[in-house]
């Protein structure tokens, strides 16, 4: 057979072979010039090729623009949450939409172990990947097909993220693409800790529950701080699927999940097995806790002051505010139906609020619970004696060891009485303070000016509340005038600061421009808190540990205690919040017990008052000055002849004293003189007593220092006179 004749038959056996192939395709050995796989073909294919994927990579790059910015306001968006000057939740207030979304931040408020786990179990490379994860992609692949389900997904944490920032009830590869793009744009924008915060503020778990410190308060009670395996482990188990895993309807669900994640830990190495098989002994919550809601008058008001904020910070301290909130809550129960209980505790150093307890239960609407009654108007009772007190003090007509007459006195048509309805004679002032006497304390008013009193008080910080058109009158130190709790605890902090307030602050801000209030001359200030500290306490009670005065308004409407140490000041108002009378409501026996209660719970040991300044007169009766050794009214003075009034000729009121100290204390002398009264005469400067006045009626001082003085001069007969200097 001749060579052309078997390539003829081998041709033809070869399309007999492939009936396939059309009978006119001709076979060619060799490189054609219309098939495409020559050079000219190739350069052909390239353009096209080119513009193919130009045209895909445009049209991917407008897909992505067309997704827009990143939705990162709304999803920054949480539920207002109050906390304390620690950080520790007081109260959340719920989103628009009911949703509890608590802001989170990792390092500071989630246990290590649940971050542990989660990772190992969410996504093992967050820290390593830029949002997508292959090796997770690919695992997941791998193990859907050799074990037939879902093992673990390929989901990164930060495209779980993107899922629960823009949701999709579909699943389907457009979903996972776009989670997959949005993912790398959370990388590029946000770090991994803002990831991970935001992620833990938004994982669902069931219901309105969001993030993982709210699915922690309501299912075990508690921050995500500290948690055990059981928990942490339950913590990560829910968010997969987070209806059907509810604890309050599907526990035995949720604790097979769990389950299910300590043993996928103990494959990983992350879990020992006996950790794991104690774990999951334990049983899971099948309850929904409530969210707390501690100090809500206070955060009530915050909510209201401070607009557009996720975390509102407090001065108050939780923990305080935990163990008084049960004492007016029982104490107001056993005083009986309709009664409420206010209590504030201010630090004197810094005037913060510690502690606010504006009624006995918040949610009784029989005590009218959602009205703070530590900012309630009402009448102070015998409260404001202590600064009636202080301003004699501070005028140096008289001391606490001074003598007072409590008998009947008339000022006008008013005659006022003691509660009791007896009068004990003469009696030292602290003893008459110490009983809360009302005569003294009104004839000692008197003395002072009830306009001077109101102004010296408006002047520390309390706004005192007068009825119309009414100016300031002696009745007003027996409770004639409304004052609120509040106002009465910052100007009781003042006798622990040794005369001066600080206004009261709740709210943190950045800026804190607070300046001290005036309100008495230190020395008056020691004297008045050293009176009080020895007020007879309530029944078992220690003596002489905390100062204190207790004050009942006219008809039982009011019962009050304030008290400080050298820390902090706490007021307790008892009553009806609608003002009706409660017969034998009276403020040692309802609120002093309270008061020491509410310091004891404190939990800190009382602080001493601070010492005496420099230059108080600490004598007994029978050692103070003759003019000091008795007050009497003004009225009352005896004059052996045609004397004169007394007078201070020199130095004269209003004058400013310039003093050049340059030449030693001699040279810096100051004259005092007078005219009129009856010797011996007492000078005294800021109520303390520098000596007598001499025969020629003058005598030398030393003068303060730079700043306001109060110089008064008090005869043999109790007469006094009075003038504000100022040195320079």
């Amino acid at each position: 057979m001749s060579e052309a004749d078997e390539v003829s038959r081998h041709s033809g056996a070869a399309r007999r072979a492939e009936p396939g192939i059309s009978r006119f395709r001709v076979w060619s050995y060799g490189p054609s010039r219309n098939d495409g796989s020559g050079p000219r073909g190739v350069t052909r294919l390239l353009p096209a090729a080119a513009f193919t994927l130009i045209l895909a990579i445009i049209t991917f790059v407008a897909w992505v623009y067309s997704l827009g910015p990143l939705p990162l306001d709304e999803s920054r968006q949480v539920s207002t949450t109050i906390v304390d000057r620690n950080g520790k939740l007081l109260r959340a207030y719920a989103m628009a939409d009911g949703r509890w979304r608590l802001p989170v931040d990792a390092k500071a408020n989630v246990d290590p172990i649940y971050l542990k786990l989660l990772l190992a179990y969410e996504d093992q490379r967050f820290y390593a990947h830029d949002g997508i994860d292959p090796l997770a992609l690919g695992r997941a692949a791998l193990q859907l097909s050799t074990r037939g389900h879902i093992v673990s997904g390929g989901s990164t944490i930060t495209m779980q993220l993107a899922r629960l920032m823009e949701p999709r009830r579909q699943r389907s590869l457009y979903a996972k693409l776009r989670q997959m793009v949005r993912a790398i744009e959370i990388e590029r924008t946000l770090s991994k800790s803002d990831i991970l915060d935001l992620y833990l503020a938004l994982a669902p778990y069931g219901g309105n529950l969001e993030g993982i410190r709210a699915a922690s308060i309501a299912y075990l009670g508690k921050e995500p701080k500290r948690l055990s395996l059981a928990e942490a482990a339950l913590l990560v188990a829910l968010p997969q699927s987070p209806e059907t895993r509810r604890l309050d309807r599907y526990p035995d669900v949720a604790l097979k999940a769990r389950d299910r994640v300590l043993d996928r830990m103990v494959e990983e190495h992350v879990v020992g097995l006996e950790d794991a098989k104690l774990a999951k002994a334990v049983p899971v919550p099948k309850l929904r806790k409530p969210m707390p809601i501690l100090a809500p008058h206070a955060s009530d008001t915050a909510l209201a002051t401070v607009k557009d904020t996720p975390v509102i910070k407090l001065t108050l301290d939780a923990n305080l505010q935990k163990v008084l909130e049960p004492l007016a809550r029982d104490r107001a129960i056993a005083l009986g139906a309709n009664i409420s209980v206010g209590i504030i505790v201010v630090d004197n150093e810094s005037g913060d609020v510690l502690a606010r307890v504006g009624s006995a239960d918040y949610f009784d609407e029989s005590r009218a619970g959602q009205v703070d009654m530590t900012r309630a108007i009402r009448s102070p009772g015998s409260t404001l004696k202590p600064f009636i007190y202080g301003l004699a003090f501070e005028d140096g007509f008289v001391h606490p060891d001074s003598l007072i007459d409590d008998r009947p006195v008339r000022f006008g048509s008013y005659a006022p009485e003691n509660f009791d309805m007896t009068f004990q004679g003469t009696v030292p002032v602290k003893k008459a303070l110490q009983l809360s006497l009302n005569v003294p304390a009104i004839v000692l008013l008197d003395r002072v000016g009830a306009s001077r009193l109101a102004s010296r008080l408006r002047q520390a910080g309390g706004n005192l509340i007068l009825p119309k058109d009414e100016a300031p009158g002696l009745a007003m130190g027996l409770g004639g005038v409304g004052v609120t709790l509040q106002d009465l605890a910052q100007l009781y902090a003042g006798f622990a600061r040794l005369g001066t307030t600080k206004p009261l602050r709740e709210i943190i801000a950045a800026k804190d421009d607070r300046e001290p209030l005036r309100l008495l001359d230190q020395v008056a200030a020691w004297q008045v808190g050293n009176v009080l500290l020895g007020t007879p306490p309530p029944e078992n009670a220690a003596h002489n540990r905390i100062a204190f005065k207790t004050g009942t308004s006219y008809g039982y409407r009011d019962a009050w205690s304030v008290g400080f140490d050298g820390r902090m000041t706490i007021g307790v108002w008892v009553g009806r919040p609608d003002g009706a009378p409660v017969p034998g409501l009276i403020g040692r026996v309802a609120a002093a017990p309270i008061l020491f209660d509410a310091f004891a719970r404190t939990g800190k040991t009382l602080t001493p008052l601070p010492k005496p300044p420099k230059g108080t007169l600490v004598a007994s009766n029978a050692k103070l000055p003759v003019p000091l050794k008795r007050f009497r009214p003004v009225g009352e003075l005896v004059r052996t002849g045609g004397e004169q009034a007394l007078h201070i000729q020199f130095p004269l009121n209003g004058s400013r004293i310039d003093v050049d100290r340059s030449g030693g204390t001699e040279a810096a002398a100051m004259p005092v003189k007078v005219a009129g009264g009856v010797l011996p005469m007492t000078v005294m400067v800021n109520g303390t007593a520098l000596g007598e006045i001499d025969g020629r009626r003058q005598r030398l001082i030393d003068p303060p220092g730079p700043g306001f003085a109060r110089l008064t001069v008090i005869d043999a007969t109790g007469a006094a006179d009075t003038v504000v200097i100022r040195i320079q």
